[in-house]
């Protein structure tokens, strides 16, 4: 809205134009979601107080996160409104992808706020039956996809990191791998918040990388120079990206170790979809394998615990899953637990913008 109402007015005040440039309202994206995050997390936390809106720590988890129960939950309404409302006053809001990124956000976001407020109603940590929410995820993943497919001029070719040329062209098999990576990148963020400051370290991570990753391949000269697709009005999904980074960091300051609020499965899904969809819209799909290591660590952690757990009859390969819960029963601290984690994403981080150039 600031961009639509004051960028017109550089025909008159030419200092104005500088709200033409993404790179200037990006930064301003993520300023204005991390002051809305500092303003309105204290009242928000008072508020889930009050409300007894306070997270269900699953029976089977480490006995020293029972003393976490009763800890506000549900915070990630916190950050999808500081997301929003940040996106909205920054980005130009005649592009499809910025009103499409919007969606799923907000469409993943309440699921998870269904699933948050099913736990609490429930008093135990089983909300949404798995099959129910995984069909919702799917429609709303799907729906996106089929959009995305039927837009003119969008590319259905994959891109495959270290490869130039290496480009195959799925058709309409795109739309099941959009869906998938969508669905998949949602749920791993949802199994990696488990500690304090766990999930949203890495999540800051990956949309500060998928922040150069849009800005690059909405800029004809540089997605050339790099040779990398280049997918007209993706410059303003950095505005997008720069808004959760500003926002995961306010909310970093009230879920650091120890948390004084959880974000939930409103804001882990929601976070997660949104960083899906940011993957297929750039055309770093698989890239967000090595961005969201972290995340895809966590998840095969618990598909091998599960599958070995009933193959080999009771026997485990981690003392349990997701892995961050095996370290802190080897006897790590939790905070350098979340830490470390924090640490090997970054590296990840770096080596998948180093693709951009190693190929």
């Amino acid at each position: 809205m600031i961009f639509h109402l004051l960028y017109p007015l550089h025909e008159i005040y030419s200092y104005f134009n500088v709200f033409r440039y993404i790179t200037f309202r990006t930064i301003y994206a993520t300023i204005t979601a991390l002051m809305i995050s500092f303003i309105f997390g204290p009242w928000m936390i008072r508020k889930l107080q009050e409300l007894q809106i306070g997270q269900t720590i699953r029976e089977d988890g480490p006995s020293s996160h029972q003393a976490k129960s009763g800890t506000p939950t549900m915070g990630g309404i916190l950050i999808i409104f500081a997301v929003i409302i940040s996106t909205l006053l920054w980005a130009n809001l005649t592009m499809k992808s910025v009103w499409i990124v919007v969606m799923v956000t907000v469409g993943f976001g309440l699921i998870g706020f269904v699933d948050d407020y099913l736990k609490i109603s429930r008093h135990n940590s089983k909300g949404l039956a798995g099959n129910i929410r995984l069909a919702l995820e799917i429609a709303i993943a799907l729906f996106v996809s089929v959009i995305m497919f039927l837009n003119t001029g969008f590319s259905t070719n994959v891109t495959i990191p270290f490869f130039k040329t290496v480009l195959p062209d799925l058709g309409w098999g795109y739309v099941l791998f959009s869906t998938f990576v969508i669905v998949g990148a949602a749920n791993a963020v949802n199994l990696t918040d488990g500690l304090d400051g766990l999930a949203i370290s890495p999540i800051i991570t990956c949309f500060m990388t998928y922040l150069l990753f849009a800005y690059f391949a909405g800029n004809f000269r540089i997605a050339s120079y790099l040779q990398i697709p280049y997918v007209a009005g993706t410059g303003e999904l950095s505005i997008f990206c720069g808004a959760v980074v500003g926002a995961g960091l306010g909310f970093l300051w009230y879920n650091s170790y120890p948390a004084q609020v959880f974000m939930g499965d409103v804001g882990s899904l929601s976070l997660g979809g949104a960083l899906g969809f940011v993957a297929v819209i750039t055309k770093q799909e698989i890239l967000l394998a090595i961005v969201g290591g972290i995340f895809v660590i966590e998840t095969f952690s618990v598909i091998f615990q599960v599958a070995w757990f009933k193959l080999s009859h009771g026997k485990r390969i981690f003392r349990m899953a997701p892995i961050h819960h095996h370290f802190e029963l080897k006897g790590w601290p939790e905070p350098k637990v979340i830490v470390r984690f924090w640490i090997v994403s970054i590296l990840l981080a770096l080596v998948a913008v180093s693709t951009l150039k190693l190929r």
